[in-house]
């Protein structure tokens, strides 16, 4: 059976059953199965070598499929007994390096490859172009453009042929914090307009958040967990999971009477009694006010990162040994090194897995 949440209530365009590959003796995906809706972006997230790249290759037919079944719009495109080119796939692709070809301008670079007479290919070209924003440097070369150009015109050349399916790896890493912030704006917009089934690859999870209607996170080659960003970040189905979408405060301890003992409180639990568990709270979960009644701990260090604020605290444990703790408040909140501040928990972002 699939993961769930792995089939979207439209027609699947790209599906992909049971897929496993091998490079020599390293299994790079593991009997994986996932499928993107019209107009859906699902990303691709995990660690580096975890699978995530074979994947899309593997859709678009740049790697030969050893097992299981690729088909994109209800078409099979790969399984034992077929193996359809990537030119033959309807598929757009966007690398991490654009592979835009030097010795074309922008303008023919995107109509590479579009049917019709010069003139058609021109106007269509054109018209892509202007929806990706970069009209204006159709007659460039893509040597004299910025990084944030080369994306889009790569993008303009993907979505130029209107596949009905979009392959992107890693498509912002090569840009810097701004301006990525801004491409991935643009490009979340056109990819919507487009229609087109997206499947982006990404290793970060921020950008997975801010792109994806839903998320597929990978490890050593198999799917871990897949749903929409905030079923993820609220309720990871693993340690693995709750880590990757942000940092995390661990505390250790065990189950008793239905919930894992911390100094802020009991975090219910189904787990058997008595097993030992790790307790893993965001920053965010721990709410700080005037030192008060309940649970308090002292401020060691506090920055404020824009909009919000980062507070270090020591906090006495279980078991009597400090705790080096993180706060992360809204807004300004830059209490005295050394004071004491009561904390409260949210127990909504507060989680509990088994270390046993």
């Amino acid at each position: 059976m699939p993961p769930r949440g792995a089939w979207p209530s439209l027609p699947p365009v790209l599906e992909l059953r049971d897929i496993t590959h091998h490079y020599g003796r390293l299994r790079a995906v593991a009997g994986l199965s996932l499928s993107v809706g019209p107009g859906e972006v699902v990303c691709l997230l995990g660690p580096s070598g975890c699978g995530k790249s074979t994947v899309l290759r593997l859709a678009a037919g740049l790697e030969r499929l050893q097992s299981g079944r690729v088909a994109i719009g209800g078409r099979v495109m790969a399984d034992a007994a077929n193996d359809v080119p990537p030119e033959a796939r309807g598929v757009g692709l966007v690398f991490q390096d654009y592979a835009l070809f030097p010795h074309l301008d922008v303008l023919d670079n995107v109509a590479f490859g579009l049917r019709g007479g010069a003139d058609e290919r021109a106007a269509n070209a054109r018209a892509v172009l202007r929806r990706v924003g970069v009209e204006d440097q159709a007659a460039r070369f893509p040597h004299v453009l910025s990084g944030g150009q080369q994306q889009r015109v790569a993008l303009a050349r993907a979505l130029a042929p209107e596949p009905h399916v979009m392959l992107l790896d890693e498509p912002f890493s090569g840009l810097d914090a701004r301006l990525r912030d801004q491409v991935r704006d643009s490009t979340l917009h056109v990819l919507k307009e487009s229609g087109a089934a997206s499947l982006l690859v990404t290793h970060d999870p921020d950008e997975a958040m801010f792109m994806a209607d839903r998320i597929a996170v990978m490890r050593d080659g198999a799917l871990v967990q897949l749903g929409k960003p905030v079923e993820l970040y609220s309720r990871p189905a693993d340690a693995f999971v709750a880590r990757f979408f942000g940092e995390t405060n661990a505390i250790a301890s065990r189950i008793e009477r239905g919930g894992a003992a911390t100094p802020f409180g009991a975090v219910p639990s189904k787990l058997p009694e008595g097993s030992a568990v790790e307790v893993l709270i965001r920053p965010e979960a721990l709410r700080l006010k005037p030192a008060g009644q309940g649970a308090s701990g002292r401020v060691i260090a506090a920055r404020m990162l824009g909009r919000s604020s980062l507070v270090h605290l020591s906090v006495d444990g279980l078991n009597g040994n400090p705790l080096h703790l993180h706060s992360r408040m809204p807004g300004r909140f830059l209490p005295e090194e050394g004071s004491r501040v009561a904390i409260e928990l949210d127990l909504e972002q507060s989680f509990v897995f088994s270390t046993g």
